[in-house]
Protein backbone atom coordinates (compact mmCIF):
# COMPACT_ATOMS: atom_id res chain seq x y z
CA UNK A 1 0.00 0.00 0.00
CA UNK A 2 3.01 2.47 0.64
CA UNK A 3 3.69 1.93 -3.06
CA UNK A 4 0.40 3.35 -3.97
CA UNK A 5 0.51 6.75 -1.85
CA UNK A 6 3.37 7.76 -3.58
CA UNK A 7 2.18 7.42 -7.14
CA UNK A 8 -1.37 9.18 -6.65
CA UNK A 9 0.79 12.47 -5.38
CA UNK A 10 3.51 11.80 -8.11
CA UNK A 11 1.03 12.21 -11.23
CA UNK A 12 -1.34 15.06 -9.05
CA UNK A 13 1.91 17.08 -8.55
CA UNK A 14 3.38 16.55 -12.25
CA UNK A 15 0.37 16.83 -14.30
CA UNK A 16 -0.88 20.08 -13.95
CA UNK A 17 3.23 21.59 -13.99
CA UNK A 18 4.18 22.41 -17.22
CA UNK A 19 7.80 22.46 -18.52
CA UNK A 20 7.53 26.39 -18.57
CA UNK A 21 6.23 26.10 -15.16
CA UNK A 22 8.95 23.69 -13.85
CA UNK A 23 11.02 26.07 -15.26
CA UNK A 24 9.83 29.43 -13.91
CA UNK A 25 9.88 27.75 -10.22
CA UNK A 26 13.12 26.77 -10.55
CA UNK A 27 13.96 30.09 -11.01
CA UNK A 28 12.31 31.50 -8.08
CA UNK A 29 14.11 29.19 -6.42
CA UNK A 30 17.49 29.81 -7.44
CA UNK A 31 16.67 33.69 -6.69
CA UNK A 32 15.38 33.13 -3.71
CA UNK A 33 18.38 31.27 -2.59
CA UNK A 34 20.65 34.76 -4.23
CA UNK A 35 18.78 36.22 -1.77
CA UNK A 36 19.00 34.40 1.19
CA UNK A 37 22.98 33.96 0.28
CA UNK A 38 23.21 38.29 0.02
CA UNK A 39 23.18 41.34 2.55
CA UNK A 40 19.88 42.33 0.81
CA UNK A 41 16.45 41.99 2.04
CA UNK A 42 14.67 42.63 -1.40
CA UNK A 43 14.89 41.26 -4.92
CA UNK A 44 12.90 42.67 -7.16
CA UNK A 45 12.88 40.82 -11.14
CA UNK A 46 11.04 42.31 -14.11
CA UNK A 47 10.87 40.72 -17.37
CA UNK A 48 8.40 42.16 -19.91
CA UNK A 49 4.62 41.96 -18.63
CA UNK A 50 5.61 40.01 -15.86
CA UNK A 51 7.40 40.73 -12.34
CA UNK A 52 8.15 38.97 -8.75
CA UNK A 53 9.38 40.65 -5.26
CA UNK A 54 11.10 38.40 -3.20
CA UNK A 55 11.51 39.80 0.59
CA UNK A 56 13.15 38.09 3.50
CA UNK A 57 11.26 37.71 6.78
CA UNK A 58 13.20 40.58 8.22
CA UNK A 59 12.15 42.62 5.51
CA UNK A 60 8.53 42.32 6.01
CA UNK A 61 8.78 43.25 9.82
CA UNK A 62 10.73 46.49 8.95
CA UNK A 63 8.10 47.35 6.71
CA UNK A 64 5.00 47.00 8.97
CA UNK A 65 6.30 49.46 11.60
CA UNK A 66 7.68 52.09 9.21
CA UNK A 67 4.16 52.04 7.30
CA UNK A 68 2.40 53.61 9.97
CA UNK A 69 4.52 56.86 10.07
CA UNK A 70 5.45 56.56 6.08
CA UNK A 71 1.67 56.63 5.53
CA UNK A 72 1.14 59.99 7.93
CA UNK A 73 4.51 61.71 6.83
CA UNK A 74 3.48 62.60 3.32
CA UNK A 75 0.28 64.19 4.08
CA UNK A 76 2.13 67.20 6.06
CA UNK A 77 5.30 66.84 3.89
CA UNK A 78 3.89 67.45 0.37
CA UNK A 79 2.11 70.85 1.86
CA UNK A 80 5.63 72.22 2.86
CA UNK A 81 7.05 71.64 -0.39
CA UNK A 82 4.03 73.35 -2.49
CA UNK A 83 4.18 76.29 0.21
CA UNK A 84 8.15 76.53 -0.28
CA UNK A 85 8.03 76.08 -4.61
CA UNK A 86 7.18 80.10 -5.28
CA UNK A 87 10.30 80.52 -3.16
CA UNK A 88 13.07 78.00 -4.00
CA UNK A 89 12.70 75.09 -6.39
CA UNK A 90 14.69 72.04 -5.36
CA UNK A 91 15.65 69.57 -7.83
CA UNK A 92 16.46 65.78 -7.40
CA UNK A 93 19.01 63.60 -8.20
CA UNK A 94 17.68 60.42 -9.39
CA UNK A 95 19.05 56.36 -9.11
CA UNK A 96 20.25 55.64 -12.88
CA UNK A 97 19.64 51.99 -11.69
CA UNK A 98 18.26 49.42 -9.24
CA UNK A 99 20.37 48.79 -6.77
CA UNK A 100 21.36 49.10 -2.88
CA UNK A 101 22.62 52.23 -1.92
CA UNK A 102 25.45 53.05 -0.24
CA UNK A 103 26.52 56.88 1.09
CA UNK A 104 29.90 55.95 2.22
CA UNK A 105 32.51 54.07 0.62
CA UNK A 106 32.96 51.53 3.40
CA UNK A 107 30.62 51.35 6.78
CA UNK A 108 33.72 53.49 8.69
CA UNK A 109 34.41 56.26 6.24
CA UNK A 110 32.67 59.49 6.16
CA UNK A 111 29.33 60.00 3.80
CA UNK A 112 30.03 61.29 0.23
CA UNK A 113 27.71 63.74 0.74
CA UNK A 114 25.74 65.75 3.75
CA UNK A 115 23.06 68.07 4.43
CA UNK A 116 23.48 71.65 3.87
CA UNK A 117 26.81 70.59 1.51
CA UNK A 118 27.90 71.74 -1.97
CA UNK A 119 27.67 69.98 -4.41
CA UNK A 120 29.14 70.39 -7.46
CA UNK A 121 27.95 68.53 -11.22
CA UNK A 122 29.64 65.50 -11.55
CA UNK A 123 30.30 65.16 -7.84
CA UNK A 124 30.39 61.13 -6.94
CA UNK A 125 27.31 61.27 -4.02
CA UNK A 126 26.84 57.11 -3.41
CA UNK A 127 27.30 54.32 -4.95
CA UNK A 128 25.10 51.64 -5.84
CA UNK A 129 25.45 47.70 -5.77
CA UNK A 130 23.96 45.96 -8.91
CA UNK A 131 24.85 42.51 -9.60
CA UNK A 132 27.85 42.65 -7.14
CA UNK A 133 29.26 45.50 -8.87
CA UNK A 134 29.87 49.35 -7.19
CA UNK A 135 28.98 51.76 -9.12
CA UNK A 136 29.77 55.29 -8.57
CA UNK A 137 26.48 57.35 -8.81
CA UNK A 138 27.57 61.32 -9.37
CA UNK A 139 25.26 64.44 -9.24
CA UNK A 140 23.78 65.43 -12.20
CA UNK A 141 23.08 68.88 -10.31
CA UNK A 142 24.88 71.79 -8.66
CA UNK A 143 23.79 73.30 -5.08
CA UNK A 144 23.34 72.80 -1.62
CA UNK A 145 22.23 69.05 -0.37
CA UNK A 146 18.88 69.97 1.20
CA UNK A 147 17.81 66.44 2.10
CA UNK A 148 19.12 62.74 1.63
CA UNK A 149 16.37 60.81 0.80
CA UNK A 150 17.72 57.39 0.05
CA UNK A 151 18.67 55.49 3.16
CA UNK A 152 22.23 53.55 2.81
CA UNK A 153 21.76 49.79 2.94
CA UNK A 154 18.61 50.17 1.47
CA UNK A 155 17.04 48.99 -2.07
CA UNK A 156 16.90 51.66 -4.50
CA UNK A 157 14.80 51.87 -7.68
CA UNK A 158 15.70 53.15 -10.83
CA UNK A 159 14.51 56.74 -11.20
CA UNK A 160 13.97 57.30 -7.53
CA UNK A 161 15.36 60.16 -5.59
CA UNK A 162 18.75 59.70 -3.88
CA UNK A 163 19.48 63.50 -2.61
CA UNK A 164 17.33 66.80 -2.83
CA UNK A 165 19.53 69.68 -4.12
CA UNK A 166 18.82 73.33 -3.59
CA UNK A 167 20.23 75.45 -6.98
Amino acid sequence: MSDRQPEPNTPADAAPMSEETASLLGLIDRLGALLERSELVELEVESGETGIILRKPAALLANAPAAGPAVAGPDPAPAAPAEAAPATTTKFVKAPLTGVFYGSSSPGSPPFVTVGQQVALGQVIGLIEAMKLFNEIKSDQAGRVVRLVAESGKLVKAKSPLIEVEP
